[in-house]
């Protein structure tokens, strides 16, 4: 074995076990299956164009030697970002633990229990600091988290504002520039009017429907809202503001001024800068909103016994289900980084917090009373810790400061910004007044002391209490911490356990050297917005990134911007809408959509303005080729766009591909191709060959991204050369294409910090390693397939009855046996294994994906327990529901309860076969009750007895 090589260690299967799955399912070679499953119209001629593959020790070294092309200066730029300091606690168990990063989704909440509470936490945190009632599990930043406020508070609008067309959305001009471009691209598509002006001169009239305010403001001012936000209730108009967390501790929560919904970022409380994210937003609303707040909510529910248990609340609001009728198109959060941001919480408590924000105002108070008294003007009147600089030469303090490893925030030729953060010391202190007072050749023999001036007013200075619950008052010491973090880690079923064949969501493996850079300061404290020559560690391999993936696609250009795959989707049709208006065609707004399509390619469709014209399916499960030929001709004069999955949503190389991508382009379209499913497409076929102008990559499914319980992700779009200069800009940082379209999320390359993982993983594959895991990932799905042949109907396959990288197996025939397809997946649980994807694209049937990092034992051990669950099935009865799959999970507390009341033995119950006993995982409750916890909607940590009492 050449320990050098990196596939080796990345996929699973080995050499040796080749021919027994070529044996299994029925070809003689590796090329005769890839030959049987993708049509030969679209393979690829030439292996792709990039190196070969790099050990795991060159590309650490190769890694190090980037990150020390960046310079690490002390950043107080503030707008929206600051150094934070993560406890190296968390950083350890949760940011480095696979435990943590390679969970799913908490779609099966039985065995998620431990994110869950995490999760609860965090909503529990951002409710009690913005004074508000409800909170989400978290968005992408907060920008976009802004950009979601006003669409709910538009979609909310009282039916005589609808009825008037009021459409008009205030937004305060302290607003953070990034979050002004994303309300700007987020509002045009939809019909809102943006009106950017002094909130102190608005006149609230009736003509608008909404507001936004920033608090503390872009430059640090803090102003009390109060009288405004109730001239706005006067006069229905519904008020946002988009809010510092760590000033919260100090400042008077938005809530208590009656306002509607507070966003904003948690990146302050433990997360790295990482040169713009990944980051934790938050999302925080009335109760009156539950249905249409967007995200995800974590709510308490109970189980089969009546135990309390958490699970995804209020779905039916998602995108999943109302598609097209969708506000939102969010669908995803950014869960790890939620889960430390709300740890950190856990581990400094409300006491802990408010010493870190009161040294923080402390410091930026000395900072502004020695400069005060030296002669320099501080134009803040009140403020928590940003102060704002008329400063008489600021091309020479800029010089000065940037000498010295410093960036502030210059605003304009005679003004500057500095944002105090919570590693802000007494020394950094010294360093920082040095240049201000060298900048103006000014000595001072005054020294620092502790500053007795009152800023805040009484109208302002927080009084209500914060972070009561007990979970936040009981772990402030490392050792606390650490079992806590475990005790939570071990209620849920991550890819450090067992496989997760989620089909359409690709969990393979997060490489341990992809994802140690991470941790690295070089990389993880780098603000956003410092000048570029700054960041050439980060700029050499964002640059090469798009780069590859610019060959994988076989397009021209990459926009890494996008924070998640539905983002990419509207980050893609928009340069689509925006090459339209280009040429003259604004007219073009038809987006047609195969009736298998993930829910967030209707809901992106019509947040980008366009009308969704749905098509259908053949009995094969492919696109009908003839309705989508009827439904062209009948919208060719406005047809916009095609968005199709390849291989599509069925797990099927659809051999009319090329045939479809021509018809829209002979009738004056463009065609989008969702990016999910490129783990069966990367070196063997691309989207510029089948025809796609641009496609959105989910870094988290093909390109090695954990899924971190759910977020981070990174959804960057690839264009064919006529949508190149459409690829979306940053006020602060220009990025994208001559004619670019405004910002699709905050920061300028996105969740740049995560983008570290695909490099390496590309950069340590190379072309023969990408597409030998491709090939690998189609042989593990036939191989699955062909064992579970004759137990299980595969509902479709290719034309040769191959499955591309996932397959879809129909479990409705099991009803006969009063057996539904969740009992199946719940009783994958007892086995030791997370479900795969439970009823989509198609109900009552699963989607099983294995991925190229699974060995043919794991893949076996899978094979087994469905086969074993097939028997499981036949001797169930709809007369008699007292059985191992409706009673599914069951549960350490079941098994050694003094009462056992079941027709069947604990052993079938638990240990099902024998492998189960080597490595049990207990699932920590039995199965949740949906119903009920929508009914008694509880998101926050609620003592015991509230709960009992819903």
């Amino acid at each position: 074995m050449n320990t050098d090589v990196f596939a080796s260690r990345h996929i699973g299967i080995t050499q040796k076990d080749l021919n027994p799955m070529f044996e299994t399912i029925g070809v003689d070679n590796m090329e005769q299956l890839i030959q049987e499953t993708i049509p030969d119209d679209i393979r690829l001629k030439e292996p792709l164009n990039l190196p070969q593959g790099i050990s795991e020790h060159e590309f650490l070294t190769h890694v190090q030697e980037l990150a020390d092309k960046n310079k690490v200066f002390k950043s107080y730029i503030g707008l929206g970002y600051h150094e934070s300091l993560t406890p190296s606690v968390i950083k350890r168990n949760i940011l480095e633990n696979p435990g943590w990063y390679t969970a799913y989704t908490p779609y099966q909440a039985e065995i998620a229990q431990g994110r869950l509470e995490a999760l609860l936490n965090f909503q529990t945190m951002v409710s009690d600091l913005t004074g508000m009632e409800l909170a989400n599990a978290s968005l992408l930043d907060e920008s976009t988290a802004a950009a979601e406020a006003m669409t709910m508070l538009f979609d909310v609008r009282s039916r005589q504002q609808k009825k008037e067309g009021v459409v008009k959305f205030f937004v305060s001009e302290e607003i953070l520039p990034q979050t002004l471009s994303l309300l700007q691209t987020r509002s045009n598509p939809i019909g809102i009017e943006l009106v950017v002006g002094n909130h102190e001169t608005f006149d609230h009239g009736s003509d608008f429907y909404g507001a936004i305010l920033q608090y503390p403001g872009k430059h640090g001012q803090v102003d009390d809202y109060a009288e405004f936000v109730q001239k706005a209730k006067a006069n229905d108009i519904k008020v946002a503001v988009a809010a510092d967390i760590l000033s919260l501790v100090m400042l008077t929560a938005p809530g208590e001024w009656g306002v509607d919904v507070v966003v904003g970022t948690t990146q302050r409380f433990g997360i790295p800068l990482g040169y713009g994210g990944p980051h934790a937003g938050f999302f925080a609303t009335k109760e009156d909103y539950k249905r249409s707040i967007p995200g995800r909510i974590i709510g308490v529910t109970k189980d089969t016994d009546g135990n309390p248990g958490l699970r995804m609340a209020l779905q039916t609001r998602e995108q999943h289900i109302k598609r097209d009728k969708a506000t939102s198109n969010i669908c995803t959060a950014q869960v790890l980084l939620a889960v430390m941001a709300g740890m950190y919480a856990v581990y400094h408590g409300p006491e802990g917090l408010k010493y870190i924000a009161n040294k923080v105002h402390d410091r930026s108070k000395i900072l502004s009373d020695f400069l005060s008294e030296v002669g320099f003007e501080q134009l803040n009147k009140v403020y928590f810790d940003t102060l704002k600089f008329r400063v008489r030469d600021v091309k020479k303090l800029r010089e000065i400061t940037e000498a010295s490893g410093i960036n502030l925030n210059y605003i304009d030729e005679e003004t500057v910004s500095v944002s105090i953060n919570e590693a802000f010391s007494k020394d950094d202190l010294k360093h920082l007044v040095d240049c201000f007072m060298k900048s103006q050749d000014v000595k001072s023999d005054k020294t620092f002391e502790t500053s007795t001036t009152q800023i805040l007013p009484e109208s302002l200075q927080r009084k209500t209490p914060f972070l009561e619950h007990e979970v936040f008052n009981s772990y402030h010491s490392e050792t606390e911490l650490m079992r806590y973090i475990k005790k939570l880690e071990r209620k849920d079923l991550a890819l450090n356990h067992s496989m997760i064949s989620l089909g359409s969501c690709t969990m393979k493996l997060n490489a341990a050297s992809e994802m140690l850079p991470l941790s690295s300061a070089k990389w993880g404290n780098i603000h956003p917005f410092v000048p570029l020559d700054q960041a050439q560690g980060y700029q050499a391999m964002l640059k090469e990134l798009e780069s590859q993936l610019n060959v994988i696609t076989g397009f021209a250009g990459t926009s890494l911007q996008p924070n998640s795959g539905a983002q990419g989707e509207y980050a893609g049709l928009m340069t689509i809408k925006a090459y339209h208006e280009s040429r003259g065609e604004n007219h073009r707004n038809i987006c047609i959509i195969p009736a298998s399509a993930h829910g967030t390619n209707p809901a992106s469709a019509v947040m980008a303005g366009m009308k969704v014209v749905v098509t259908k399916t053949d009995e094969h499960g492919n696109i009908d080729v003839t309705d989508l030929e009827e439904k062209v001709q009948l919208h060719s004069d406005n047809l916009a766009a095609l968005m199709v999955t390849y291989p599509s949503t069925h797990g099927v190389f659809e051999s009319s591909i090329k045939q479809i991508t021509q018809l829209i382009h002979e009738n004056g379209g463009q065609v989008y191709m969702d990016g999910a499913n490129m783990n069966a497409q990367v070196g063997l076929t691309n989207p510029a060959t089948i025809g796609a102008d641009v496609c959105h990559l989910n870094l988290h499914k093909t390109f090695a991204i954990p899924h971190g319980g759910g977020g981070p992700g990174v959804g960057p779009i690839c264009v064919a050369e006529q949508l190149k200069p459409f690829l979306p800009t940053n006020p602060v940082v220009a990025t994208g294409g001559d004619q670019a379209i405004t910002a699709i999320s905050a920061a300028p390359w996105g969740s740049a910090l995560a983008c570290l993982i695909s490099y390496g993983y590309i950069k340590m594959l190379g072309t023969e390693g990408l597409t030998e895991a491709t090939k690998i990932a189609i042989l593990n799905a036939n191989y699955i397939k062909d064992r579970l042949k004759g137990k299980f109907d595969v509902l479709y396959t290719g034309e040769r009855g191959r499955a591309a990288h996932e397959m879809i197996i129909d479990c409705r025939p099991f009803k006969a046996h009063g057996i539904e397809v969740t009992d199946i997946a719940k009783r994958l649980m007892d086995y030791g294994f997370h479900a795969p994807t439970v009823s989509f694209p198609v109900a009552g049937t699963i989607m099983i994906e294995p991925t190229e990092s699974e060995s043919l034992a794991e893949l076996n051990r899978f094979c087994g327990a469905m086969i074993s669950i097939r028997e499981e099935i036949d001797e169930a009865s709809a007369n008699e529901p007292n059985n191992v799959l409706k009673n599914a999970p069951h549960t350490l507390a079941m098994i050694t309860s003094d009462d056992w009341e079941y027709p069947y033995s604990r052993q079938k119950a638990a240990f099902p076969l024998p492998y189960v006993a080597e490595n049990k995982f207990w699932p920590s409750i039995r199965r949740t009750d949906e119903a009920f916890g929508d009914r008694n909607l509880i998101c926050t940590c609620t003592p015991i007895e509230a709960y009992a009492e819903a």
